[in-house]
């Protein structure tokens, strides 16, 4: 079973609070999404996110937002390492983009789907398991075992 993330003090980590916003973000945008049976607000999520995949955690409005709600408990706060943040934004964008071409193409339960898997991953991360961590560390524990450090 999958730690909820790595725990880091290091500072160019994210801090917790960021990370749980950013979980937030995405499950109340895939609500909103299927309230208004619509995938906009799914288009708006993959463009909060997609700053951050392509250019890094500089670049994110969602760590800008979370940074400025919680200016004052981020110096002390725990932090998830950044490579497991980037790795699970990059999945969630894959997969809004899948589900954006399959909105675009007529495949609507295709779309629905993609998204479903999105929210889904952030909705149990946000219960203490985190599918993207345990995805990340089975790459890298595959990666090891097939061609060393």
């Amino acid at each position: 079973m999958a730690l909820e993330n790595e725990r880091s003090t290091h500072q160019e980590d994210v801090p917790l609070p960021i990370v749980r916003l950013n979980r937030w973000l995405i499950v109340l945008a895939g609500a909103a999404a299927a309230l208004l049976r619509s995938p906009w607000p799914l288009t708006v999520l993959l463009l909060l996110l997609l700053p951050a995949v392509l250019f890094g955690q500089r670049w994110s409005p969602i760590a800008h937002l979370g940074r400025a709600l919680f200016r004052g408990r981020l110096d002390g706060a725990e932090r998830e390492d950044r490579r497991l943040m980037r790795f699970n934004n990059v999945i969630a964008v894959a997969l809004l983009v899948g589900a954006q071409a399959a909105f675009y193409l007529g495949l609507p339960v295709l779309g629905w789907v993609l998204a479903a898997l999105v929210v889904t991953a952030a909705a149990v991360a946000l219960a203490g398991f985190c599918v993207g961590c345990f995805l990340y560390y089975q790459f890298r524990l595959n990666r090891y075992r097939l061609f060393g450090q």
